[in-house]
């Protein structure tokens, strides 16, 4: 009887709010500022040019990203060499073949562009970049010192 009543008043809703990713992700957010992650990534630079393979990897998933696809297997690069087959250049030219064989389909383009460039000129607006973020990384990383 006792398992009856409690199911009685869950279904009430009486029972305790579960704490959700969400929550978590949250008293994160307020914890951790953004001088501070600043510090965490500073140092995470300083471990990995230092020779930490664990920092290297950390900095090198987030700048780099990992690799979407995996390398091609050592038959598949020789087929491809006895056919002729460039897979660089058909990538590339997917897109513009796709576009001549298949006007319709992408008779929107443009349009869908210019939405793109109209949102990101939006965003450009709204969140301005601080002193140090307006320098290309190019520009600090090329050794320049002129700053």
């Amino acid at each position: 009887m006792t398992a009856k009543r409690n199911k009685e008043s869950f279904i009430r809703g009486t029972a305790a709010h579960r704490r959700t990713e969400s929550d978590y992700m949250g008293a994160l957010l307020e914890t951790v500022t953004l001088d501070d992650w600043r510090d965490v990534v500073a140092g995470a630079l300083q471990a990995a040019k230092g020779g930490d393979p664990a920092a290297r990897a950390w900095l090198g998933q987030y700048l780099v990203g990992k690799p979407e696809t995996k390398a091609p297997s050592a038959l598949t690069v020789v087929v491809q060499q006895w056919s002729g087959g460039d897979p660089v250049a058909e990538k590339l030219a997917k897109p513009i073949l796709d576009r001549a064989l298949y006007p319709t389909s992408h008779e929107n383009d443009d349009w869908k562009e210019s939405v793109k460039v109209a949102i990101a000129a939006e965003l450009a607006q709204k969140l301005p970049l601080s002193r140090t973020d307006a320098t290309p990384a190019t520009a600090r990383d090329s050794g320049d010192s002129r700053a």
